[in-house]
């Protein structure tokens, strides 16, 4: 696969939230909103260390590609929601969300037209591209997401306030992609559960326009405290707190609930947590052969578990990614962790990058 300018067979990069720096969660982050700042300003010289600190875990366990670990909050709700919503102009107040699976957060209020208060993304992408020199990739909490979870007082209706939320984050996106970002990743985590009728389509509007970086949508299932989440079926109402007991039949396959429909996205890669977490029945994958992937569109897999603190060995994530060639060429393939490294200790996150690269490296050889 391109990544940069050169080809890379499988390559490797990591998802979403990584464990901050404990010195920028106890003290700078507090002050830091994400507005450009003096070169000689306390918080933008704690930033930029705090990235290089991130930057450097990933490159000495050998990333290809170096991503911003969702730096800008010093927990998962600021880093996927609220930092968004003040970047948005909402009012952070709100009841909780309905959504069984993130009712621990609560929901940002948008009073007025949403519209881009300042860069969301830019300020990490330049710390970023100042603190390495291979690939990069920056991430954003994707549109369905965000406009689920938005107690809205301003919009008729729910497309409309999407729309406003993928048009906002497109401006950011393309100062973005302008920066010459290799990557940029979208995380639309509530696509498997169901496709608001505009979903697609606000996904491409937050896209447009992009001349350089490749589109990536990473797709998990679960929240971030653990994976996987329910699975109604056809019974189930809107806005229902589904009852499993009363499910008929199986669960879905994961992977059928977001393939082939992912792939009226304009997109470069789909980004799927795949067989770390979701080992046992490899998420379903079988799909794929059903469903091809586009000839324009690469396919990246999650290979490490993120909710487990039991290191993966080499050989484990080598095995991994045999299974995942039985469905995805090798020049399509690239490996991830499984979702965002937050909830486990750096030294623990460190480890589990150091053995995805290792066990890639043994794939590699035996390919080559």
């Amino acid at each position: 696969m391109r990544v940069g300018d050169r080809e890379i067979l499988i390559p490797t990069s990591m998802v979403g939230n990584y464990p901050n720096p404990r010195w920028w969660d106890a003290g700078p982050v507090r002050d830091w909103r994400g507005d450009q700042e003096p070169p000689d300003a306390f918080n933008r010289e704690a930033f930029e260390d705090a990235m290089a600190a991130l930057a450097g875990d990933q490159e000495r366990a050998g990333l290809d590609i170096i991503t911003d670990g969702r730096l800008h909050g010093d927990n998962y709700a600021d880093q996927a929601l609220y930092y968004y919503y003040r970047r948005l102009g909402y009012d952070l107040k709100g009841g909780f969300l309905g959504f069984p699976i993130y009712s621990r957060l609560h929901a940002g209020t948008a009073t007025e037209e949403i519209k881009r208060h300042g860069a969301i993304m830019v300020e990490q992408a330049r710390a970023l591209k100042k603190v390495t020199d291979k690939p990069t990739k920056v991430q954003y909490t994707g549109v369905q997401v965000l406009a689920q979870a938005t107690n809205d007082l301003h919009y008729d209706n729910p497309r409309d306030r999407a729309m406003a939320i993928a048009a906002a984050m497109n401006e950011d996106i393309r100062e973005v992609d302008a920066m010459g970002v290799d990557f940029i990743q979208l995380d639309e985590f509530t696509w498997p559960y169901f496709y608001e009728d505009w979903a697609i389509e606000a996904f491409n509007r937050a896209v447009e326009g992009v001349q350089s970086a490749q589109i990536i949508v990473h797709v998990c299932w679960g929240n971030w405290g653990g994976t996987p989440a329910y699975y109604p079926d056809e019974t189930a109402q809107a806005g229902e707190i589904f009852d499993l007991t009363q499910r008929r039949g199986d669960a879905p396959a994961a992977t059928a609930s977001v393939v082939p429909r992912s792939y009226e996205a304009n997109i470069d890669v789909l980004n799927l947590e795949s067989c770390g977490r979701r080992s046992d029945d490899l998420s379903g994958l079988d799909v794929l052969k059903n469903h091809p992937l586009p000839d324009n569109v690469s396919f990246w897999a999650g290979v490490i578990d993120v909710k487990s603190t039991i290191t993966e060995t080499a050989d484990q994530v080598a095995h991994r990614i045999e299974q995942l060639l039985e469905y995805v060429p090798a020049d399509r393939l690239g490996v991830t962790t499984d979702c965002g490294l937050i909830l486990l200790q750096r030294y623990i996150a460190v480890d589990k990058l150091h053995a995805m690269v290792a066990g890639t490296e043994m794939i590699r050889k035996k390919l080559a």
